[in-house]
């Protein structure tokens, strides 16, 4: 299953193979985008794009190395799947080690090839899941005074109610209440929830 903005963006200069894939992808309601060439592709490319990429890595004019490394100077978290001929694969091993999901090699079998692209298109959804989630801790972090951050500071290093009083010179109760609304704010229950959030504000 596929979610319905996601496309697999075939970028390949061989018709035959580019005909190949698009069925392919057709026949279990894959929806497909073609590109002749890495410049068609990189001059049509949209930040806001959903789904994967199917990049040969052997093209006339720009290499499918080099529009990786363009995508990744634009920040592009689409995952990318290499098409490698036979003398290819220590090239897409090197494209793996920057960054690449993963490669397929000529000829290839459709079920391994779908296997790759539902497995890539995941690992998307699980990224964008991931980016929204931060995006959220965030937020609420952002809504937090200046004395609520330092009380969730102390409470997520472990420190006690009591010490925390000490250390900012309020009472033991301000501090419950300061500690009850970063809980609130931060949507969390637990400490250790809380804990959590303050490791991934650190990151």
């Amino acid at each position: 299953m596929t979610d319905q903005n996601e496309i697999v963006f075939i970028v390949d200069d061989d018709v035959a193979v580019r005909d190949s894939l698009g069925f392919l992808l057709k026949s279990v309601d894959i929806e497909s985008q073609i590109f002749t060439s890495g410049d068609e592709f990189l001059a049509a490319y949209q930040p806001e794009w959903e789904g994967c990429i199917l990049l040969d890595i052997r093209m006339p004019g720009i290499s499918g190395m080099e529009v990786q490394r363009r995508l990744t100077e634009e920040d592009c978290s689409l995952p990318i799947i290499f098409i490698t001929g036979h003398g290819d694969i220590s090239m897409a091993v090197e494209a793996m080690h920057l960054g690449a999901h993963d490669f397929v090699q000529k000829p290839f079998h459709d079920q391994d090839l779908l296997d790759k692209i539902q497995t890539a298109l995941a690992l998307r959804r699980e990224t964008q899941d991931e980016v929204e989630q931060k995006r959220i801790i965030q937020q609420n972090y952002s809504t937090l005074t200046p004395r609520e951050t330092e009380v969730m500071s102390a409470v997520a290093k472990g420190h006690a109610n009591k010490v925390i009083a000490m250390d900012l010179d309020l009472s033991q109760r301000t501090v419950e209440i300061h500690r009850a609304r970063v809980m609130e704010k931060m949507q969390v229950r637990s400490l250790a929830d809380l804990v959590k959030l303050a490791v991934r504000l650190e990151e």
